[in-house]
């Protein structure tokens, strides 16, 4: 069961949203090799506007996420790709359905 999730809205630079389409695509390979990132979206909310949502099924596993190397590749490049600095949101989740 998943308890807390993560959700991180990114806004990309005008000239760099096919970059980060592709940046998200790329990342589903390595949180593939995540076992506590249960659940992953690449979202695309708008135009510019992109999403991550993940869940976890304890705190350890979203920590092991956020320390991660989505994360640290999220991170160094950021600056290069989104016109603001992502906004990462800690949620805790209140009901899901998980195919298995």
């Amino acid at each position: 069961m998943v308890k807390v999730a993560l959700f991180v809205r990114l806004e990309a630079k005008p000239d760099k949203v096919t970059e980060v389409e592709n940046f998200l695509k790329a990342g589903l390979t390595i949180v593939q090799n995540e076992p506590a990132t249960t659940t992953w979206f690449a979202l695309r909310l708008g135009p510019t506007t992109f999403g991550i949502f993940d869940a976890f099924p304890d705190e350890a596993g979203r920590q092991a996420h956020l320390t991660g190397d989505v994360a640290k590749a999220l991170m160094a490049r950021a600056s290069d790709l989104f016109s603001k600095p992502p906004v990462i949101e800690k949620v805790d989740v209140l009901a899901a359905k998980l195919v298995k």
